[in-house]
């Protein structure tokens, strides 16, 4: 199992780059982008984090997020984001496949 050495540094600034699963090109789909968009602003709003910067491309992103003074969980963050978007990038994996 591999161990990961994570930075755990409260209220710093970090970079992360997320690929969809076999780089699918479905981030630009317009059901995605919406799911994406809600719900980073639903975590935003429970979670506060300032987004410095944000690139979107069809099968991954990059973003540079400051966390609050004294918090340093930018994973539970990505988590609750992930799972708001897991219907809206099933259905369309679904339509394309079928």
């Amino acid at each position: 199992m591999s161990r990961y050495r994570r930075a755990d540094i409260p209220g710093a600034t970090y970079f992360f780059t997320v690929v969809t699963d076999r780089r699918r090109p479905i981030l630009c789909d317009a059901p995605v982008r919406a799911a994406l968009r809600d719900a980073v602003k639903k975590v935003q709003s429970r979670h506060p984090f300032t987004i410095d910067a944000w690139v979107l491309l069809p099968d991954h992103l990059h973003t540079i997020w400051t966390l609050p003074a004294g918090d340093a969980n930018y994973a539970m963050r990505w988590s609750l984001i992930k799972r708001r978007c897991l219907w809206p990038v099933l259905n369309i994996i679904i339509e394309r496949i079928g």
